[in-house]
């Protein structure tokens, strides 16, 4: 069944990289919308795109997410790259209806985000074994939040330290992983 995806993006911002995942998205049947948090700004070093991120303020961030989110129906799928997967574990975990969540580069205990249990929503994480990024521990913390819910939580594991392994235009890219990793994506969206 076709889902409705709202695709988030890293601290980089909305480069080509998340456009083309959309379009494969897209190409498998999806409707998929990509916000731009950064009006337009995207990086090449992370540390520049964190940087922009602190200046917006995770508050903003956060009521960015919101608004574009505000005029689409209650039954979407989030998604996001590392930044943006923040967005879509909040907006999965408060806004009622989500189909699911897929966390990519990232993902963080509920309780820094303010919420005390995850609603009935399936959720699947990716993240590099050794990316200094994403903490293992904080990815379990999660998964046993999500399973405590009665909901499935797939968590793949990827060779290598790449952070945005997905990203074809970084430095981090692996194209096995990213592969993997789109298939992966692919099942969970069909399963649901």
């Amino acid at each position: 069944m076709p889902e409705t995806i709202v695709l988030f993006h890293s601290a980089l911002g909305l480069r080509p990289a998340v456009r083309r995942f959309a379009d494969q998205l897209r190409s498998a049947g999806h409707l998929v919308y990509t916000p731009d948090f950064f009006d337009g700004d995207v990086f090449n070093d992370l540390n520049d795109g964190v940087a922009r991120r602190d200046a917006i303020g995770i508050p903003a961030l956060i009521g960015r997410a919101q608004e574009s989110v505000a005029d689409l129906p209650k039954e979407v799928v989030y998604a996001g790259f590392s930044m943006g997967s923040s967005s879509a574990q909040y907006l999965a975990a408060t806004r009622p209806g989500a189909r699911g969540a897929i966390l990519m580069h990232g993902a963080i205990p509920l309780a820094m985000m303010g919420v005390g249990k995850w609603p009935s929503v399936p959720v699947q994480i990716h993240y590099a074994v050794g990316d200094p990024w994403v903490e293992a521990a904080q990815v379990k913390a999660l998964s046993e939040a999500v399973r405590a819910a009665g909901q499935s939580c797939a968590v793949h594991s990827y060779a290598g330290s790449g952070h945005l392994f997905a990203d074809e235009d970084a430095n981090d890219y692996d194209q096995a992983s990213a592969a993997s990793m789109l298939d992966r994506v692919l099942r969970f969206l069909e399963n649901l």
